[in-house]
């Protein structure tokens, strides 16, 4: 069961001429409430500006469609304040030389959990019982005579700042956002006594609204009002409540036929993870990922198993392997599609170190694939030339998510270092939390071994404790290597994060820029800078050429 809410609404114009408050509820479908949640929100348009209302209703618009198409792996207040920023400057752009001004308190509820957004004086109040907080701050001008002029909106000023709060939900708690033409009039002890009489959400919604007018208030009023009925299981999404229904499948035989799935044999064991072969109706092949038994009674096992599912169909796309929907399973496992090709740990093994143009072709590729990566919000860190798969047809793929984080999401236990020892950037070693740069630094490695078959500080051991300085630049294994291409590594395996590519999109530029260059720098053919002086020599060779076999047929 998931999140149980039940909410009311209402907004009055009052004695002005326009309603310039706006209300927004969106409750998706079930999977996207889920993975996004509820979105509740409460604009109020600044009437002495060119069009408040126009500017209220647009922001809930772009606020309501903008926000559900953000990666399900961003935290809240990452796609809200990603949206924001962007929206701020529409508003900026189209008022027509006037500006489009706007306040705005939007809640989200997801899971178990509720963020807040504010900017302006629109309020959010937390009640329970006797107790009413106020969640929001009104950001106005504390002066006598300016207590109504706003210090921050939306549309106001270039640099937005958001007021963003987050914390756990409450069985039976409720959720209240008011314009400012009821707080104001009211005031907190009335708001609490209209609420503890009508403690529906509807009719309190509405009686706030009346209660305000009828009090004397001259501007529009709007409330929204939210119960928290039910909360959900705790956990990675809803299939992680059907965990306790889910039991690991028996050891599976080829030839077997194991729910639709015709069993080819065991390709890999370990102590983390069983992995089969497994043909669909069509014949085509998939990899069935599942839990050796002897994990079986380990707490995070299950849903690490989960997450690692639910962060691949969260990156669909060329550079990762296809996840299989599984609309029904009766077992704990989840398949992803099997691609014929070659790991380029195989590929370092039988032919050696990549030539130049080869890796010049494959390094791009992986930077893209980890920028698509870290703008989902997730970080790989176990990135080897083990888990990057050269398919057959020509795709590089990047595999193996069972060491994925998600900030906000994941939970990794305590003194615990995921990864590969020698592709595990210098910070961690130091107990720094996961970060993008921990994943450049994988990255590089990674390109620096295929391209010169070593590593830039030698292989580390598992339970070591490396020290870090400047890595061996790779020029000294490959003297073939452009001088752009060794300052360019060096960068991605700095030891000091601060000073590696901050993003992937960086690096990327930095490859494709310091080719282009090297491509301008060199010399152009002989023909193509001096055709004239190239025609006249070969006249002239053609003309001596003749002369010399006139002079041996005279002599003949």
């Amino acid at each position: 069961m998931g999140l149980q809410l039940s909410f009311g609404e209402a907004s009055a114009i009052g004695p002005r001429s326009e309603n310039q408050d706006a209300l927004r509820v969106v409750t998706p479908a079930p999977a996207l409430a889920a993975s996004k949640g509820y979105l509740f929100a409460l604009a109020d348009g600044v009437s002495q500006c060119a069009d408040g209302g126009l500017a209220a209703r647009a922001t809930l618009q772009a606020l309501a469609l903008d926000y559900y198409a953000t990666p399900e792996t961003w935290a809240v207040a990452q796609s809200l304040d990603r949206l924001l920023l962007a929206h701020n400057r529409w508003l900026q752009a189209n008022g027509g030389g006037q500006p489009l001004l706007t306040t705005l308190t939007a809640l989200v509820l997801r899971g178990r959990r509720f963020t807040l957004a504010h900017v302006g004086d629109c309020r959010a109040y937390r009640w329970r019982g006797e107790q009413l907080d106020r969640l929001s701050e009104d950001h106005v001008w504390d002066q006598p005579g300016m207590q109504h002029v706003l210090k921050r909106a939306l549309g106001l000023d270039q640099h937005l700042v958001v007021d963003y709060l987050d914390g756990e939900l409450q069985e039976d708690e409720h959720f209240l956002l008011v314009s400012d033409g009821i707080w104001a009039v009211l005031g907190d002890a009335g708001i609490l006594r209209i609420l503890q009489d009508e403690p529906e959400p509807e009719a309190a919604s509405r009686a706030l609204v009346a209660a305000a007018h009828l009090a004397g208030g001259q501007d529009n009023a709007s409330a929204l009002l939210v119960r928290v009925d039910g909360l959900p299981p705790s956990g990675l999404a809803d299939a992680l409540a059907q965990l306790e229904d889910w039991p690991l499948p028996p050891e599976l035989r080829p030839g077997q036929l194991f729910e639709g799935w015709w069993v080819q044999g065991l390709l890999a064991e370990s102590r983390q993870s069983l992995l089969y072969r497994v043909l669909d109706d069509a014949g085509q092949p998939w990899l069935l990922k599942t839990l050796p038994p002897a994990r079986h009674d380990e707490p995070a096992a299950g849903p690490a198993l989960l997450q690692e599912e639910w962060f691949l169909r969260r990156v669909a796309g060329r550079h990762f392997a296809e996840v299989h929907p599984l609309p029904q399973r009766q077992h704990l496992y989840y398949l992803q599609r099997e691609y014929p090709g070659q790991t380029l740990a195989e590929r370092l093994r039988q032919a050696g170190p990549l030539a130049l143009t080869e890796w010049l072709d494959l390094a791009p590729r992986l930077v893209r694939a980890l920028g698509m990566l870290h703008r989902r919000n997730i970080l790989h860190r176990d990135i080897k030339p083990e888990n990057l798969l050269l398919g057959e047809d020509g795709e590089l793929r990047l595999l193996d998510f069972g060491l994925a984080y998600c900030p906000g999401l994941s939970q990794d236990e305590a003194h615990s270092l995921p990864g590969t020892p020698s592709y595990i950037a210098p910070e961690a070693f130091d107990g720094a939390q996961p970060s993008a740069q921990q994943d450049i630094y994988g990255a590089g490695v990674t390109l620096y071994r295929l391209l010169t078959g070593h590593y830039p500080f030698g292989e580390i051991e598992a339970f070591q404790h490396p020290r870090f300085g400047t890595p061996t630049p790779a020029s000294r294994y490959r003297p073939d290597l452009p001088a752009w291409l060794d300052e360019c590594l060096g960068r991605a395996l700095a030891s000091d994060p601060g000073q590696r590519f901050e993003t992937a999109e960086e690096w990327l530029l930095a490859l494709e820029q310091g080719e282009r260059k090297a491509l301008a720098s060199k010399p152009r053919p002989l023909l193509e800078r001096e055709p004239l002086k190239v025609w006249r020599g070969i006249a002239l060779l053609s003309l001596l050429a003749n002369l010399a076999l006139l002079v041996l047929c005279l002599h003949g």
